[in-house]
């Protein structure tokens, strides 16, 4: 059976004659007398050809044409018309139709037309489908463009990240011995001017004054080694879901005060790593701690912790101000920080001692859209 065509005329012997020469011709065919009963039968079923007559009471050739054409734009229109004017075939072709025939029209030359609009409809749809094809084709080319260029600046700055703590490391080890050494003399005479101003309360200050800052700078000097060198290690099989309840205890009353609300989704039974378990804990104290910093007066902290056959993947996101875009690729870089009070060092230390673990880590922000830190680390060998 050949495709289906509707065949509309208000004269019921074009009707009968027309149908009568599609049927033998292996065509499946409708009428309707009238263009609102046309338009009814497409309404109800989807036909790929009219032959639709130009002039009709009630409602015109024309008029219908343009429903047809507004509504099912997969259906193609012959029509039949008496008036073979020029100026009436363009107006019909301007208006959508595919072609026309001229009554009285003959048998053949009127097959000759249906076949050839079918034949175009059919290529014109074919054409439609590859179009759309190769548009979804284009849009996932875009998109895993655009991935694996997100990989890559990732991997690139994964990289300098690297080439950064290995040069920090370099540097601040050198630094800080030098800096240990006049440091310690500092530290020594004011503690001998201490003793010396016993009975002097308004000098007596001054040394421990002194004293207290030496000590601060000794502090800092701590925190850049942690940060560019591996502390001796006592490995065992850590449990990160309890590293997390850990971290979430210790920062409870600070959570409370600011009106935080904390939520956690961990998998059960997320395998033990080999690792030490102070550094992971400063993994999670130093995210929560910069995360609580975002958010002083409430917000959301939530915490996913999951695991595939290679790596334990964890997510640490705040709904706090987020991170500019100008600054998003700095903040693992030594002494930055846009906290009024703080060394920078908290991310380095993150840094490297994930990096230390064979693992990742990458942040996801935005001003206004809160921060997200993704880190994923290797399971032990099995």
């Amino acid at each position: 059976m050949k495709e289906k065509i509707l065949v509309v005329d208000d004269e019921k012997v074009i009707l009968q004659l027309t149908s009568m020469i599609l049927r033998n011709k292996g065509f499946d065919v409708v009428t309707a007398e009238s263009g609102q009963e046309g338009l009814e039968v497409l309404a109800r079923e989807p036909v790929p050809l009219v032959l639709l007559d130009y002039m009709m009471p009630v409602m015109d050739g024309m008029t219908a044409l343009r429903h047809i054409k507004e509504r099912y734009p997969a259906t193609y229109v012959i029509m039949f018309t008496g008036k073979g004017s020029e100026e009436i075939a363009v107006e019909l072709m301007k208006a959508g139709a595919s072609d026309y025939v001229l009554k009285p029209f003959k048998n053949q030359d009127l097959l000759d037309r249906i076949e050839n609009v079918l034949l175009i409809r059919r290529i014109e749809l074919h054409n439609q489908e590859l179009r759309a094809e190769i548009e979804k084709w284009n849009q996932e080319l875009e998109q895993r463009v655009a991935e694996k260029s997100a990989e890559l600046e990732r991997a690139q700055m994964e990289i300098i990240q690297a080439e950064k703590l290995a040069a920090f490391g370099h540097l601040s080890a050198g630094m800080a011995h030098e800096i240990r050494n006049p440091l310690n003399s500092i530290s020594l005479f004011a503690q001998i001017l201490h003793s010396g101003l016993a009975d002097n309360a308004e000098l007596r200050e001054y040394p421990e004054k002194i004293i207290k800052e030496v000590d601060r700078i000794d502090g800092i000097l701590r925190k850049l080694l942690n940060a560019s060198k591996r502390p001796h290690l006592e490995l065992s099989g850590v449990d990160l879901a309890e590293e997390i309840r850990r971290a979430l205890d210790l920062f409870e009353a600070q959570i409370r005060l600011q009106g935080v609300e904390v939520e956690t989704d961990i998998a059960p039974h997320v395998p033990l790593i080999q690792a030490d378990s102070h550094e992971i804990s400063q993994i999670f104290n130093n995210l929560i701690v910069n995360a609580l910093y975002e958010m002083p007066h409430g917000g959301r902290l939530r915490i996913v912790l999951r695991h595939d056959a290679q790596f334990i993947h964890i997510d640490l996101s705040d709904s706090g101000r987020g991170i500019p875009k100008e600054n998003l690729y700095r903040v693992f870089d030594p002494f930055f920080t846009t906290k009024e009070r703080g060394t920078g060092l908290g991310l380095s230390v993150v840094l490297r001692i994930i990096k230390g673990y064979g693992g990742r880590i990458n942040v996801e922000s935005g001003e206004g859209q809160g921060t997200t830190f993704h880190i994923q680390l290797p399971l032990m060998p099995s």
